[in-house]
């Protein structure tokens, strides 16, 4: 089976890029950062939490992958090494078999998919709420910060005093009192900044590692699709001979009604014959 190292190449390669923007960008976005920085970290921490969580989907299907390659290769680490996780149905079913030597039936086969499909969807739903809390948390951080600015110019505009004819005085305190609406919008905006860009990030590797679990999944099918007998001998035999016996019954049945038809058919021609004879005979 194929290794999933080239889609841990690609996550590693696109953080390195995404690094070097940051890095080229290091100073406004400190200024950004800094503006909120509590929500922010916040976002980040959320962001880290999702990073982990996509290389740990790719990085789980190597030991699974190792577990099928010594089932099939009959080795003896087989014995001793760890369960794997996303393979326990298979491993429960294979259990005391080795190597492609081995028969389910299609209920069975379908119950062992639908097991590891469950487990892979699983991991799946929790990237994609990383990938949503990023989101929501940029949105939250935005209106929090939009609250903030509306209350700001609130007190701003209540605190001028209108009838005072010194108008550098009253320009003075509007420029000092906008410092405030001004802190909330920059608590908007940076994060919104920090959350789409921490779901971009996320979408990426969540993407790649869709991409892993899917190959693997589908070589797994394969490689059970080519190695399973569907329906085995003794399930074969009993098709047959029940299909034989119904036949038989078919045959059978269809022998009587026949019997019976050709009964009807010539009563109905004694009756005529023997109505037209006397007919006959009334006439003469």
């Amino acid at each position: 089976m194929s290794n999933p190292r080239y889609y841990l190449l690609l996550m590693v390669l696109y953080l390195g890029i995404v690094a070097g923007v940051l890095a080229l960008l290091y100073t406004p976005l400190k200024s950004a950062y800094m503006a909120n920085w509590g929500f922010n970290l916040l976002i980040l921490g959320a962001l880290g939490i999702g990073i982990f969580l996509s290389f740990r989907r790719v990085l789980i299907l190597g030991p699974e992958i190792k577990w099928i390659e010594i089932f099939r290769t009959g080795q003896s680490g087989l014995s001793i090494a760890a369960r794997p996780l996303l393979l326990k149905p298979l491993a429960k079913h294979l259990e005391g078999l080795h190597r492609d030597r081995f028969s389910l039936s299609a209920l069975s086969l379908r119950t062992v998919l639908e097991g590891i499909r469950g487990r892979l969807d699983e991991s799946r739903e929790i990237s994609r709420y990383m990938i949503g809390l990023l989101v929501f948390l940029g949105l939250l951080g935005t209106f929090w910060g939009l609250l903030g600015t509306i209350g700001a110019v609130s007190n701003v505009v209540g605190g001028l005093d209108v009838g005072n004819r010194d108008f550098t005085l009253v320009f003075q305190t509007l420029r000092a009192g906008l410092q405030e609406p001004l802190k909330g919008m920059g608590t908007a905006f940076s994060s919104s900044l920090f959350g789409l860009g921490g779901s971009l990030i996320l979408g990426f590797l969540d993407i790649q590692a869709n991409h892993a679990q899917n190959r693997f999944f589908n070589e797994m099918e394969e490689w059970l699709f080519g190695v399973t007998q569907l329906v085995d001998d003794s399930d074969a035999g009993a098709f047959e001979s029940g299909f034989e016996r119904q036949m038989g019954m078919l045959v059978h049945e269809m022998r009587k009604n026949n019997h019976a038809m050709v009964q009807l058919l010539e009563s109905d021609l004694l009756k005529d014959a023997s109505d037209r004879a006397s007919n006959s005979t009334k006439v003469s």
